[in-house]
C-alpha cells in the first residue's frame, strides 16, 4: 500500500510539474507575444511622431518663407515711398507744403508699418498654430500608446 501511495505522490508530483511549466509556457507565451505588440506599437507611434515632426517643420518652412517675402515687399515699398516722399518735399515750393508732404508721408508711414505688423503678426500666429497642429496630435496618440500599454 505504501508503494501505491508513494506511485500515486510521484504521479501527482509529475502532473503538477507538467501543469506548471504548460502554465509557465503559456504565461510566457503571452508576456512576450505583450511586449512584441507593446514594441510594434512605440515603434509605429516613432514613425509616426517624425512624419509629424516633418509636417511641422515644411510648415513652419512655409511660414517663414511668406513672413521673408512680406518682409522684402514692405521694406521695397517703404523704400520706394521715401524717395517719393523725399522728391515732394524736394519740389515744394514753400516750408508749409514742404511740412505738409512730411507730415502726410509720416502718417502714411505710421500707417502702414502698423498695417504690416498686423499682417506679420497674423503669419507668425497662422504659421504657429498649424505647425503645432501635427505635433499636438502625437501628444495625444503618447497618451493613447501608454494607456494601451498600461491595459495590456
Amino acid at each position: 500500500m505504501a508503494a501505491k501511495n508513494k506511485a500515486a505522490g510521484i504521479n501527482e508530483t509529475i502532473g503538477a510539474t507538467e501543469s506548471a511549466m504548460k502554465n509557465g509556457t503559456e504565461t510566457v507565451k503571452q508576456g512576450m507575444e505583450k511586449v512584441s505588440k507593446a514594441y510594434e506599437d512605440f515603434m509605429g507611434f516613432s514613425k509616426d511622431t517624425a512624419e509629424a515632426y516633418l509636417r511641422a517643420a515644411n510648415v513652419a518652412g512655409k511660414g517663414f518663407e511668406t513672413l521673408h517675402s512680406e518682409i522684402f515687399a514692405f521694406t521695397k515699398q517703404s523704400v520706394d515711398d521715401s524717395l517719393a516722399a523725399t522728391r515732394a518735399v524736394l519740389g515744394s515750393k514753400s516750408v508749409q507744403e514742404a511740412i505738409e508732404h512730411q507730415t502726410d508721408f509720416a502718417r502714411s508711414a505710421f500707417d502702414t508699418y502698423v498695417g504690416e505688423v498686423n499682417r506679420l503678426n497674423e503669419i507668425v500666429l497662422s504659421t504657429t498654430k498649424q505647425a503645432f497642429e501635427p505635433i499636438q496630435g502625437r501628444i495625444q496618440a503618447w497618451v493613447d500608446v501608454v494607456q494601451s500599454s498600461r491595459a495590456a
